[in-house]
């Protein structure tokens, strides 16, 4: 019988997990329905960096048979979970929120929302600043007699992996505060490490986008000053002296 009895919980568990994953899926889905009509719109947006800065004349070009239509349909896909991004990180939050402290769930909320921000944030920084230094550059050195006539789905796989660099990287902050938080490390010796993180930062530029100075320093430098603006907010989610004292209160909280 106790056998039955702490089973129910894990059962309980997996139901709601299974209940939050469907609801994820159906936004996802939901908002891919509203936005495939503008597939080809929304790709155009994406594709504007570069086509503002083809030579007079060029195009862009699609190799496959299947690819001017799949490749529109594949970014309206990606671009529907992005905008679903608040909702999902939401189900997130609401699953494991039952399971955290009082004053684990205050810190939790700003972490969250912020998160969400600086990913939007590296993304926009990529395509409005990255991209059009990016792409003017390289149009602009291409050997004479080349033409300029890039494939929309290398494009697109170009795209989405700077902009998964960037708003990856953008979390730098939110990084920085979870050690910080859980312990690990402290914002003292985190400054004390200051060269080897810039250096990092540099090598980091290095394997996630193209292979050119610009692009890379593009990303390591605001790699480098989210870091300082990491440290700077970790210095209030520091763990005090007395954390075990707090959880023992929100202990007793939670069995009330």
């Amino acid at each position: 019988m106790s056998n039955v009895d702490e089973s129910q919980p894990l059962i309980t568990h997996l139901v709601e997990l299974r209940n939050r994953l469907l609801r994820c899926v159906i936004c996802v889905v939901l908002v891919f329905v509203a936005l495939v009509y503008f597939s080809n719109d929304i790709y155009h947006f994406v594709a504007a960096p570069l086509t503002a800065v083809m030579p007079k004349g060029a195009t862009m070009i699609a190799t496959n048979i299947q690819t001017p239509f799949f490749t529109p349909i594949k970014l309206t896909a990606i671009v529907a979970v992005f905008i679903s991004v608040p909702y999902l990180l939401y189900q997130i939050w609401a699953f494991v929120a039952p399971a955290l402290y009082q004053h684990e769930k205050r810190m939790i909320y700003p972490l969250l929302f912020s998160s969400t921000i600086l990913f939007y944030c590296g993304v926009s920084f990529a395509y409005y600043v990255v991209f059009p230094f990016v792409f003017s550059f390289f149009t602009q050195t291409a050997p004479e007699g080349v033409a300029i006539a890039t494939d929309i789905s290398s494009y697109l796989d170009f795209a989405l992996a700077l902009f998964l660099a960037f708003g990856v990287c953008f979390e730098v902050p939110i990084a920085i505060i979870l050690l910080c938080w859980t312990g690990v490390t402290t914002v003292k010796a985190l400054s004390g490490k200051r060269p080897y993180i810039i250096v990092g930062a540099f090598f980091i530029g290095m394997l996630l986008t193209p292979p050119d100075i610009f692009s890379q320093t593009l990303l390591a430098v605001p790699m480098c000053l989210l870091f300082e603006l990491g440290l700077l907010v970790a210095r209030f989610y520091q763990p005090k002296d007395d954390e075990s004292a707090v959880e023992n209160n929100d202990e007793s909280e939670k069995t009330e």
